[in-house]
């Protein structure tokens, strides 16, 4: 229960800093992109700091989180982040959603509700045998390269939902290796164990990488395009990390079919939630969201 709890914390955190940082990405010419120079101008934005506290918290309760559950029932609940977000800023705007939203909130609420029910993910161990990280690395490098080097070759939203993607890869590989860092304070004197484990740095790395990459996918497109390849990526790759590394399991066989299903209805969802101006990051005329 306080792994669910705090996922979901970390779920509204996340989705304010997305939104947030959507908002001062998008202020960034596209001479800028895949370069250094892009978080040189966004450090001068107030609401991109903004954005990086709310990562900053977010980071926080996803340790909890992650600390106190497995790794495939704490990430696949970040998809509600969007819908969290979006009911958040319409009560801050003073507006009222218009039913479109309020369907994509359904869709992805549900979409989470039969997923988690029909994959009944659980089991697995708190830690990682150290040799086994080697060929999740190995295939990780190699399928950000292929997503990135794809990414440089198109432009617009084709950019962005790929670069999302990448982006999505690395903060699932960042979530893997906090949970094995953070599980090693059990076996462990003090918190000496944690700074002496490389997990830890490769979490830094990997969370800086992946921040990196959703910059630029904000900055590439829109939301809509970048947002459900970030949503649903995450849930998804952080999944394949704890079946293979912390042996946990999920429903296969016939389930696979409403699996499938949930699937779509959070894409669907996350997409029309995406293409509000309140993901966007602008606020709407008063009243009403269109």
């Amino acid at each position: 229960m306080i792994s669910v709890l705090f996922a979901v914390l970390t779920a509204i955190s996340n989705g304010s800093a997305s939104v947030l940082q959507r908002r001062a990405a998008a202020t960034v010419p596209d001479t800028e992109a895949m370069r250094l120079s892009l978080i040189g101008k966004l450090l001068r934005q107030k609401v991109w700091l903004a954005g990086i506290g709310m990562v900053i918290v977010a980071a926080v309760c996803q340790a909890v989180a992650l600390a106190t559950g497995p790794i495939a029932v704490v990430q696949p609940i970040f998809v509600i982040e969007l819908p969290a977000t979006l009911l958040l800023a319409a009560h801050l705007f003073h507006v009222r959603l218009p039913r479109p939203v309020w369907l994509g909130v359904a869709a992805v609420t549900c979409g989470l509700a039969l997923g988690m029910g029909c994959a009944a993910p659980g089991g697995g161990t708190e830690t990682v045998h150290g040799p086994a990280w080697i060929p999740a690395l190995i295939a990780t490098a190699a399928f950000e390269a292929v997503v990135i080097g794809w990414a440089l070759g198109t432009r617009g939203n084709a950019r962005a939902a790929l670069l999302g993607l990448a982006a999505a890869c690395g903060y699932a590989l960042t979530a893997a290796l906090m949970k094995d860092a953070v599980a090693r304070l059990e076996d462990g004197d003090g918190f000496l164990v944690l700074f002496e484990s490389w997990q830890l740095y490769g979490t830094a790395v990997a969370g800086i990488g992946a921040l990196f990459l959703l910059q630029n996918a904000l900055q590439a497109g829109s939301l809509a395009a970048s947002q459900p390849m970030l949503t649903l990526g995450d849930a998804l790759i952080s999944i394949t990390y704890g079946v293979t590394l912390f042996g946990e399991h999920l429903r296969t066989g016939w389930w696979i079919l409403p699996e499938l299903a949930a699937i779509a209805l959070i894409a669907a969802g996350c997409t029309e939630l995406a293409r509000s101006p309140l993901a966007a990051g602008t606020k709407p005329p008063p009243g009403r969201v269109t």
